[in-house]
């Protein structure tokens, strides 16, 4: 029903894609993937009218189609969930996912309580309760996620472009979502499905198409494929294992904390990290683990509880108190809270350490060149240049660079928060690697992650959350799928 050809896009004269072509049949979910920086994205936002093509066409049942902007996809029949959250922080979830197509009564005055109520349905479609009229700003990464997923359902479209939907959501979510997607499959809809999840892809897509630096590479029926076949088509050559040994050689106990309570977020949480462990945080949506870490981290204040950092106890009143204790913190939200996208690559990486770089408060650039070219060379940062713009880069490079701003402050304790979300799979098996190096150099790290298989692959330990309360711990031998999501489902 849908035929892209020879779509072609270049932005300030380096081409994005050259002379791709897709082809989605009605009713099929097609998988469409590649490394960061291969051109998925930027595919589908042509399909969605926020890009024109430089060259090409594309058709639709037989007919060739110009789509100018995004109320022309969408008139099309087209709607797209994006990767990168496209919601309004002071408007309420239903005021979002209505957002240009507001309900009306006698087609003049708003009708709010219509909105509510189907944002209502749409919502219970996840189980969860959700508030259709919650102000955006206040709800987590996970929740603004499903609110962008409502929105693109609401728009009753026959063709569905979904990328990275599950990102941030944990395996109880995802699984609605694949739910809905049956569904849609059967009523006639086609999907394209962008995902760096590939366990994701074989449960759910009937073909696969691969782009590796804006050219198309393959499109293949996806029976047959293994997760290994799809990674090796998306890097051109052969993966080894994703996940490194895990440190086995653990020092004295670094962090502990006792009852650390925030109502309602959680409650009388206690647990320790010692040097040299890999300390993995599961739970659903909601279970309280990035307030957590924030709390950990100073951002937010606990109620009661204390912390213990090299068995002395600290009092922790902000961010400030919690680097210089030798703490860091990479945000589930690189480009919300982990960097100053429109700022350089060399200033994101030393912000958190300006004295390392300056003299009475001016910046010395043959230090600043010194230390962070170091770091681009031993987190292998692919960077055209240090002084661009950090928004740029692709997914996995921003990501290093969060991580190579805490090397920078010489960090203890890195707190890890989804480390590898919309990353491709060849960065993530480099973020797997850098975080058991820190931990065999003797730092303590907390990777919080939706991702079970991520958490069982290099973590030591894992504890387990369910609203707000630590539900369990588990080793790493004694630790799999079935007896996380019982701990975290509150079984």
């Amino acid at each position: 029903m849908l035929a892209m050809k020879g779509i072609t896009k270049q932005f300030y004269g380096v081409k994005a894609l050259q002379d791709v072509t897709f082809e989605l049949r009605k009713g099929e979910v097609h998988a469409l993937v590649g490394e960061n920086g291969a051109g998925k994205s930027t595919l589908m936002k042509v399909l969605a009218g926020i890009h024109a093509p430089d060259e090409g066409t594309i058709e639709l049942n037989g007919r060739t189609i110009q789509i100018g902007s995004p109320q022309q996809s969408q008139k099309h029949g087209f709607a797209i969930i994006h990767q990168e959250l496209n919601l309004v922080p002071h408007m309420s979830v239903a005021e979002n996912i209505f957002l240009g197509r507001e309900r009306r009564k006698a087609g003049v005055f708003s009708n709010f309580r219509a909105m509510v109520e189907e944002t209502r349905r749409l919502l219970d479609q996840f189980g969860l309760a959700l508030d259709p009229e919650a102000k955006v700003s206040a709800l987590s990464i996970g929740e603004k996620q499903i609110v962008e997923i409502a929105k693109a359902l609401s728009m009753n479209s026959e063709v569905l472009i979904m990328d990275e939907p599950t990102a941030v959501l944990e395996e109880r979510e995802a699984g609605r979502l694949f739910e809905l997607i049956r569904r849609f499959k059967e009523q006639g809809v086609s999907i394209v499905y962008i995902s760096h999840r590939l366990h994701e892809l074989r449960g759910i897509c009937d073909r696969i198409t691969v782009l590796r630096d804006g050219r198309h590479v393959t499109t293949q029926e996806m029976e047959g494929l293994t997760e290994r076949d799809i990674a090796n088509l998306m890097v051109g050559r052969e993966l080894k294992d994703m996940y490194p040994d895990r440190p086995s050689r653990f020092g004295e106990e670094l962090l502990r904390v006792e009852g650390l309570t925030l109502a309602p977020h959680f409650e009388n949480i206690s647990f320790g990290v010692r040097s040299g462990e890999i300390v993995g945080f599961a739970g659903l949506i909601g279970a309280g683990r990035t307030e957590l870490m924030r709390t950990l981290f100073g951002d937010w204040q606990a109620q009661r509880g204390t912390v213990e950092w090299k068995g002395k106890p600290v009092a922790i009143r902000n961010p400030l108190d919690a680097v210089g204790l030798g703490f860091g913190f990479a945000t589930e939200d690189r480009k919300g809270s982990g960097l100053l996208l429109e700022m350089n690559v060399a200033h994101n990486m030393t912000l958190t350490n300006p004295a390392k770089v300056s003299r009475w408060q001016l910046i010395r650039r043959k230090s600043e060149a010194a230390i962070v070219g170091d770091k681009v060379r031993e987190l292998n940062i692919k960077a055209k240049s240090l002084s661009g713009p950090v928004k740029h880069l692709s997914g996995g490079n921003q990501q290093k660079v969060v991580i190579a701003k805490w090397l920078v402050s010489d960090t203890e304790l890195f707190i890890m928060d989804e480390p590898t979300r919309g990353i491709d799979v060849g960065a993530r098996s480099e973020i797997y690697n850098l975080i058991v190096r820190f931990a065999s150099e003797g730092k303590a790290v907390i990777v919080v992650s939706s991702e079970l298989q991520e958490l069982l692959g290099i973590c030591n330990r894992i504890y387990v959350m369910h609203h707000g309360t630590l539900r369990g711990e588990l080793a790493a031998e004694e630790a799999n799928e079935q007896n996380i999501m019982a701990m975290a489902t509150g079984l």
